[in-house]
C-alpha cells in the first residue's frame, strides 16, 4: 500500500522500541510494593496509556488518596528510569528514521519525558521531537497527544500518518482524524484497526519526494 503523507508521529514502546523485559520488571516490582496480584498484570501491562491512568484502575480508592496517586506515579517512573537493561530498537526502526527528514517525524509516547529520554537512548534512536505524557492533559486515545505533535510540526492533521501497535493508539489517531499503519509486535493483527497492518517497521519504507513523504507499507 502507497500513502501520501507530510508527516510520520511514531508510538515509542511495541512500536520504535522494544521495552518488555524492564516493563515487566519495574512492574512486577512495583505490584509487590502496592500489595497487588498477577491477577492485576494484565490489567497494568496494557499498552499505549499513560501510567497514571493504569495506577488509577488498579489501585483501590484509598491508596490513592492524599497524594497517594502522585506517590504511586513517582515509584514507577523510578523504577522505570533505573531499568532499560534488555531494551532495543525493534527491527527497521532504525533504518526507517535515518529515512525521514528530521522536521517530518515525531515521537508521541504514553511514558514521561524523563523515561522516553533513556528508552531511546537504550536503544540508540533519536527524536528529533518528542511529545510525552508530560505534555498533554488527556492521554490517548484521546487525539490530544497526535494533534499537539502535528502542530508542533506545523503540519495538517489529515496529512499525518500514525505508526502504532495498540489500539488505545490507533483509536486516538482516528480521533484526530490521521491515518495510521499498525504493526502487530504485541497485538493480533484483529485487535488492531488500521488503514495497514504489517510485521513490523522493517516492512515500511519512506521517500521524501517534493509534495512531502511517500510511504509503503507491505500488509500482512
Amino acid at each position: 500500500m502507497d500513502i501520501a503523507a507530510d508527516a510520520l508521529l511514531f508510538d515509542m514502546d511495541g512500536t520504535l522500541v522494544d521495552s518488555t523485559p524492564a516493563v515487566h520488571r519495574c512492574w512486577t516490582a512495583w505490584m509487590g510494593e502496592y500489595g497487588l496480584t498477577e491477577a492485576d498484570f494484565a490489567r497494568i501491562l496494557t499498552h499505549g496509556r499513560p501510567a497514571v491512568e493504569i495506577i488509577r484502575d488498579v489501585l483501590p480508592p484509598a491508596q490513592l488518596a492524599d497524594g497517594g496517586l502522585a506517590a504511586a506515579l513517582r515509584r514507577i517512573e523510578e523504577l522505570e528510569v533505573a531499568d532499560t537493561e534488555g531494551t532495543v530498537a525493534l527491527p527497521g526502526a532504525a533504518a526507517l528514521l535515518e529515512s525521514l527528514p528530521t522536521d517530518r517525524w515525531a515521537v508521541v509516547t504514553s511514558a514521561t519525558r524523563a523515561l522516553a529520554e533513556v528508552r531511546l537512548a537504550a536503544s540508540g534512536l533519536p527524536a528529533p521531537l518528542l511529545v510525552t505524557a508530560d505534555d498533554i492533559t488527556r492521554g490517548k486515545p484521546d487525539p490530544e497527544p497526535f494533534l499537539l505533535a502535528a502542530r508542533q510540526l506545523g503540519v495538517d492533521p489529515a496529512r499525518c500518518l500514525v505508526v502504532e501497535d495498540a489500539p488505545a493508539g490507533l483509536a486516538a489517531a482516528r480521533a484526530a482524524g490521521m491515518r495510521s499503519v499498525a504493526v502487530t509486535t504485541t497485538h493480533d493483527r484483529a485487535e488492531l484497526a488500521a488503514d495497514v497492518v504489517v510485521e513490523g517497521l522493517h516492512r515500511i519504507w519512506a521517500t521524501d519526494v517534493p509534495s512531502g513523504l511517500r510511504i509503503r507499507a507491505m500488509a500482512v
